[in-house]
């Protein structure tokens, strides 16, 4: 594998989500595989989860990590054949070659501007250090997509499953901000790659790229889409169509133990008490939210792994 940037660069999803699973059993199995290896994370937006679990990833393979907050050191330019008069210190294509001499694998963390629909789907910035960097990237949330959330996800309902083919349900919540597609694009990505009964619900407007949607099932009506569900993952997303505006804020479409049922309650955290969900969901045993934080390590560490094997 020779970058991570969407989950179709896994070679296989299934032996993926096994051999993560296996990695919980002995994480330090293969820590001589890292050994004199430099992982460098580039954070142009803040992370709690993301952080913590790829830099213990990393030290669990035995390398050592970098991190380097990008507001902390000045602006990038990511545009060609610009002229920069303006705030901009430096161009990606010196920053991107740069950072490859002091890694041997370049993480990247990069939200939307939720403000340039055309823009955003490029992956301009991800793709930028893709172009440039001389050494594998690793997709630690771009403006469509984060597929270490979603290999997490993968894992958790691997091992939660109580039948072959689950009921998984992907339920739109309402929040107080303009949130970006990523994790829903690459959940829903995801689900199509497994063997389980997917859809996908929310407020009529609310519909994602019908690129990412494809052929699954969508509702507008909650109560119906959960009816024996077995896993609910609930996520906040902006409006697609009038992109990045809140063009709903229903408070009938949080999560409540009453409509979830008996599935289990999945989320990517943070989620805000209330508001997203009730804390009578949070704060009961169908909650799955910290064994999905915690896989987020061995997603990584999966992740990072396959890149080192390919050399």
């Amino acid at each position: 594998m020779n970058h991570y940037i969407t989950i179709n660069d896994l070679p296989s999803i299934s032996s993926a989500v096994a051999e993560a699973i296996a990695l919980k059993s002995d994480a330090y199995k293969h820590r001589s595989l890292g050994a004199q290896k430099t992982l460098v994370m580039l954070f142009f937006n803040a992370s709690l989860r993301t952080r913590l679990s790829t830099e213990k990833a990393a030290k669990q393979l035995g390398m050592d990590v970098i991190v380097l907050n990008v507001t902390d050191a000045w602006q990038l330019e990511f545009e060609s054949g610009v002229v920069m008069q303006l705030d901009k210190s430096e161009h990606v294509k010196e920053a991107a070659q740069v950072i490859s001499q002091y890694c041997d694998i370049l993480a990247v963390r990069a939200f939307p501007s939720l403000t340039d629909k055309d823009k955003d789907l490029s992956e301009w910035i991800i793709k930028s250090f893709v172009n440039y960097a001389t050494v594998p990237i690793v997709n630690m949330e771009s403006a469509t997509g984060h597929p270490l959330q979603a290999l997490a996800d993968a894992i958790t309902i691997e091992e939660l499953k109580t039948k072959k083919t689950p009921k998984v349900v992907l339920s739109w919540a309402p929040h107080p901000k303009a949130l970006p597609h990523a994790v829903a694009n690459s959940f829903i990505e995801m689900m199509q790659s497994i063997e389980v009964d997917f859809s996908i619900t929310h407020p009529e407007g609310y519909d994602l790229n019908p690129e990412i949607v494809k052929n699954s099932k969508v509702t507008y009506n909650q109560e119906e889409a959960l009816k024996e569900a077995d896993f609910v993952y609930v996520k906040n997303w902006s409006n697609y169509k009038e992109y990045g505006t809140i063009t709903c804020e229903d408070s009938s479409w949080m999560m409540t133990k009453e409509k979830l049922g008996t599935a289990k309650f999945m989320h990517c955290l943070p989620v805000r008490r209330n508001v997203v969900v009730e804390d009578a969901v949070l704060d009961s045993d169908q909650s799955v939210v910290i064994a999905q934080s915690n896989n987020r390590t061995f997603a990584a560490q999966l992740v990072l792994k396959k890149i080192l094997e390919n050399g």
